[in-house]
Order: C-alpha cells, then sequence, then structure tokens
C-alpha cells in the first residue's frame, strides 16, 4: 500500500482512539446539598481536573455518581432521596429532590463497666443530659459520630482511660423519616495513680522530678493532673522537655504508673539581654545559672543589670521544689535607684518560700533591708527594716503574650515591727487586678485597678520599697516613671497610699499585629483624702516579636498638658 493511502488510514484511527467527550457538571439542589454533592461526585471531580473519557467510560461514571449521590444525602439524613441525571452536550446535569430530612425519635444510651456500677449516678446523668444528639433534631451521619466521640471525650479526661463505644445503632424508620438510635458506653476499670517512673534523668537528681508530680498515688486518674505535672516539669528550670502520660491497661487500672520522659537542661547557663524602656532607659543585664551546687539539685544565680536609673547586682540559691510543694531560696541583693530626684542605696537579705498550685501562686518572705535616701536637698535619711511578708496572687490567662481573656490578681499584705532590726512599725497592703475581656475574634478589654496603703504614725523610717509613687509605662501612662507622689524641692519623695486604673482597647490586625486606645488614671498621696487622681490619654501599638512583646504608646497627660512616649523591648540571648 502506498504512503498516500496509509496516511487517512493513521488519521482515521487516531480520530477513532481519541476521547469522545469532555465533561461540565451541573447540580439542581438546595444549596447546603449542592455544595456538598459538587465537591465529592466523581463526576464532578473529573470535570475539574478536565478528564475525557469514552461512551463506556462515561457510562461508569455516571452509574458510580448516582450512587455517590444517595450515599452522600443519605450522610445528611436524607435516606429517601429523588436523584435524576441527564447528559446533554457535554453536560451532566443532576436534579436532586432531597425529600423530608430524618429526625432523630428517641436516644437510648447504656453504660457498661465501672461507671455502671457507681453507686453515685450524677456522671451517667450528665453524659445523658449532654449527649450531642437529642430527640426532635435532624439526623447526620457527622452529627451521630460526633455524639459517640462526645460522650467518651469526658471519661477519658478522667479516670475512665480505657473508655469506648462497644455499640451503637442507628435504626432509620423509611415511612415516618425517623431514627432510634441506641449506644453502649464501655467505661471499663476507674484508674488509679501508681508510681511515677522518670526517663531521662542523668544530671539531676530523680527526686525533682518527683516531687513537682501535683498527684499521689491512689488518687484517681485526672487528665488535668498530667497536664500540670508536665507543665510544671518544663517550667522548673530543670527540664527542656516533658512528657507525661498513662497506659491505658486495665490490667494496671488499680496503680497505674505514670510515664514521665524529661530532656534535661544543661547544667550551667549564661545568657546576656539587653533591652529599653521610657521608665528606666536603656539596660543591659547578664545572669550566670549553675542548676546543681553539692550535686543535690540546688540552683545558684547571679544576676547583674545596668539600666540608666537603676543599677542591682543580686545572688539567690534556691532549692528544687520539695515533697510538700515549697520552693525555699536565700537571696542576697544590691540595689541602687535615682528615679526623678529620688536617690536610693539598698541592701537586703532575704529567706523565701513559693508555692505554686494550678493558677495560684504564693511566697512568704522575711527579709531585713537597709537604705540611704536622698531627695534633693531636703531629705537625707537611713532607713532600715526587718520585714514579713505575703503575697497570693491568681494566673488566668494561659502563656499568651497578649491575653485575649483572663485575668491576673495580686495582693499583698506585709509589715515591720519597731525595736525588732526596724526604725518604724508599719503595715503595707497592696492589691492589682487585671481584667482581660474578649471583644470577639480580634478585640480584646483590658480593665486594671490597683491599690496600696501603708498604715503607720510616720512614714520616716520605712524604705521606699515599701512605700509608692505613680506613674510609668505599668501605671499611669502620659506621666514619668514615678513622676507623681510627694513633690519636694528636686525631686519626688514615695508615699503611704496609691490608687490608680486603666481601661484600654486593643484591636489586632494580624495574629503579631494590634493597636491600642486607653485612658489611665491615678495619683499617689500621703493620705486617702489627698489622692488627687490625674488622667491620661493616648493610643499605641502592640507586637508580639519572637523575643517578647513590643509595646509603644503615646499619651497626653491633662496635667502637665504634655504629650509623652512609652516604649519598652528587651532582648535575651
Amino acid at each position: 500500500m502506498s504512503v498516500r493511502l496509509v496516511f487517512p488510514f493513521l488519521l482515521l484511527a487516531a480520530s477513532i482512539a481519541l476521547p469522545a467527550h469532555a465533561l461540565t457538571v451541573e447540580v439542581v439542589a438546595p444549596d447546603e446539598l449542592k455544595t456538598l454533592l459538587l465537591r465529592h461526585l466523581e463526576a464532578a471531580r473529573a470535570a475539574r481536573l478536565g478528564d475525557t473519557f469514552d461512551a463506556d467510560e462515561f457510562t461508569r461514571l455516571q452509574r458510580q455518581s448516582d450512587e455517590t449521590a444517595r450515599d452522600l444525602l443519605a450522610t445528611e439524613g436524607y435516606f429517601s432521596p429523588q436523584v435524576s441525571s441527564t447528559f446533554a452536550g457535554e453536560t451532566l446535569r443532576y436534579v436532586v429532590e432531597p425529600g423530608p430530612r430524618t429526625q432523630v425519635r428517641s436516644i437510648k444510651l447504656r453504660f457498661a463497666g465501672a461507671l455502671a456500677d457507681e453507686a453515685d449516678g450524677r456522671l451517667r446523668a450528665r453524659l445523658e443530659r449532654g449527649f450531642a444528639l437529642q430527640p426532635g433534631m435532624p439526623f447526620r451521619q457527622a452529627d451521630w459520630d460526633t455524639a459517640k466521640a462526645s460522650a467518651v471525650a469526658p471519661l477519658l479526661a478522667g479516670r475512665y482511660l480505657a473508655a469506648h463505644v462497644s455499640a451503637s445503632e442507628a435504626r432509620i424508620d423509611p415511612a415516618t423519616h425517623s431514627a432510634d438510635l441506641d449506644v453502649t458506653v464501655d467505661s471499663g476499670p476507674a484508674f488509679f495513680y501508681g508510681q511515677p517512673r522518670i526517663v531521662g534523668v542523668e544530671r539531676y537528681p530523680e527526686s525533682i522530678a518527683r516531687h513537682l508530680n501535683p498527684a499521689r498515688p491512689g488518687q484517681p486518674v485526672r487528665q488535668q493532673d498530667l497536664l500540670d505535672y508536665q507543665a510544671a516539669l518544663e517550667s522548673s528550670g530543670y527540664f527542656s522537655q516533658a512528657v507525661v502520660r498513662i497506659d491505658p491497661d486495665p490490667a494496671q487500672a488499680a496503680a497505674a504508673p505514670l510515664v514521665v520522659e524529661v530532656t534535661e537542661r544543661p547544667e550551667k547557663l549564661l545568657s546576656l539581654g539587653a533591652g529599653v524602656s521610657t521608665d528606666t532607659g536603656a539596660r543591659v543585664q547578664a545572669t550566670w545559672l549553675a542548676r546543681d551546687i553539692a550535686d543535690r539539685g540546688l540552683r545558684l544565680k547571679l544576676d547583674g543589670k545596668l539600666e540608666t536609673r537603676s543599677q542591682s547586682a543580686a545572688a539567690e540559691l534556691a532549692w528544687p521544689q520539695n515533697a510538700k510543694g515549697y520552693v525555699n531560696s536565700l537571696a542576697a541583693q544590691m540595689k541602687r535607684e535615682d528615679i526623678e530626684g529620688q536617690e536610693t542605696r539598698t541592701s537586703l537579705l532575704a529567706a523565701k518560700r513559693t508555692r505554686t498550685r494550678g493558677q495560684i501562686e504564693t511566697a512568704i518572705t522575711l527579709q531585713y533591708q537597709t537604705e540611704t535616701q536622698q531627695v534633693g536637698g531636703v531629705v537625707d535619711a537611713r532607713n532600715q527594716a526587718l520585714s514579713a511578708n505575703y503575697a497570693w496572687t491568681r494566673r488566668a490567662i494561659g502563656r499568651a503574650f497578649y491575653p485575649r481573656d483572663g485575668h491576673v490578681l495580686t495582693l499583698q499584705v506585709g509589715g515591720a515591727a519597731e525595736g525588732l532590726l526596724s526604725d518604724t512599725s508599719f503595715l503595707r497592703l497592696y492589691g492589682r487586678h487585671t481584667q482581660y475581656v474578649r471583644l470577639g475574634r480580634d478585640d480584646r478589654l483590658v480593665l486594671r485597678v490597683e491599690g496600696g496603703a501603708v498604715l503607720a504614725d510616720t512614714r520616716d523610717g520605712i524604705p521606699t520599697d515599701f512605700l509608692f509613687r505613680a506613674g510609668g509605662d505599668n501605671s499611669v501612662r502620659g506621666y514619668a516613671y514615678q513622676s507623681l507622689g510627694r513633690t519636694l524641692i528636686g525631686g519626688v519623695a514615695s508615699v503611704r497610699y496609691l490608687a490608680t486604673g486603666s481601661v484600654e482597647y486593643n484591636h489586632f490586625f494580624t495574629r503579631d499585629w494590634g493597636m491600642a486606645l486607653f485612658v489611665d488614671a491615678g495619683d499617689a498621696a500621703d493620705a486617702p483624702g489627698s489622692l488627687s487622681p490625674v488622667f491620661g490619654y493616648g493610643a499605641g501599638a502592640r507586637y508580639r516579636s519572637p523575643v517578647g512583646p513590643v509595646n509603644l504608646d503615646v499619651a497626653y497627660g491633662q496635667d502637665t498638658g504634655q504629650f509623652r512616649l512609652h516604649f519598652s523591648l528587651g532582648v535575651s540571648f
């Protein structure tokens, strides 16, 4: 055969082998179902990919998509739909009449395992009330699966670590378009704590990790205890990472061992830092930390800080947390400050005991403090006090730089007695509360109130650390740091009473960037009746930097008639 005759035959064969149809899919259905079908039908997926088919392939695809459409509608509670498909040109058109939606008619929730035998039926009643599907609600497969998982979740968060759904049935009545649901939740045995098993401890005493455990052997297991234990390990200073888990083996339920896997921090650490603040000026800082003094896990920290208006050097020796949850420490510090004309040089020795339980932190401190104080040419004094102090703090804000909700509440009380290494008897009271209120997804309100009082016959002889001044970044913006107090020639002296407050609105444009509008007010004086609040108004920017929060505010002080910049940034190396 000649080339001239072969070539037409090759063209004819190629044209016969070419696909016969390109595809477009249309769905006529209620909007909710239309979106579902267009997303999951095989024909719609092939159309999006631009696939083409011959006649036999197309017939199989159309039949498969018809079956898928009915399955998808059943998951949404439509068990008697009318589905028709027609093909014209290159368009496959589905018309869907879903019919009545099936509704839940009855729920039967059964219990097996230890939960079924509990005399106290409150947990069973709570699970029954909280079951996500209730009579009269539409029946959807996704809701049915979620409801079963939700019924088990409270048990897994408590002492029933092996809880599961052992049986479930949804009986559909097509005639009445109703569903009767039957679920059996098997709690398994109740789990109780055994002894922790520590993995990864080589450098530090194992007792450090054991004493951080908030639970005791024999107590019922709670998921929150495991999270608290892990957080305590990671914040202790000894471990960079920690994982706490319990193997949900029913055979060990009576004394389930805690498996604690830790990664230790280096024994010694030198850290350097730099920063700047409109309160105390530029800052450089160096800290040296040794975490295993005398091979007992004692932590020795030496710290030096140089700021424009303040310089300090400190040493602290801290013991690991003991079995009762207390951390004991001894500290010594020397500090010099020159702020708003009040210059103080302070030396102190302190013994401190702290304890953290959940959101509550308490501290008891016994300290001896001496100082020299000068304010302009008016005050030149030497003060000393042996004081006992108690602080209580509740933090309910998580670990966010800029928390969207929650609060921080601090209460302090302390005092000294004249004649017991103290120049003056006094009682000091102080409180500060900050409330974060979420306003939608991107906004928050920050409310702060602060107050303090030193009850004494005179301020003379009381070290300035126990007295008050106001003004600055975290007090009354629009006024210089600690510029509100007793005004003397050449400076501002500390006083016995304090009252400040703030209302701030934040809007976050992105996860890391936001803005602020605020009003601050407050004053410090030597008598409650002499408190005369001054106001500051302003706006600012908020940035969640990789090294910490950055705040930049511009505030107008109504009493001074001047604008003031408030800025803080710190970097650690």
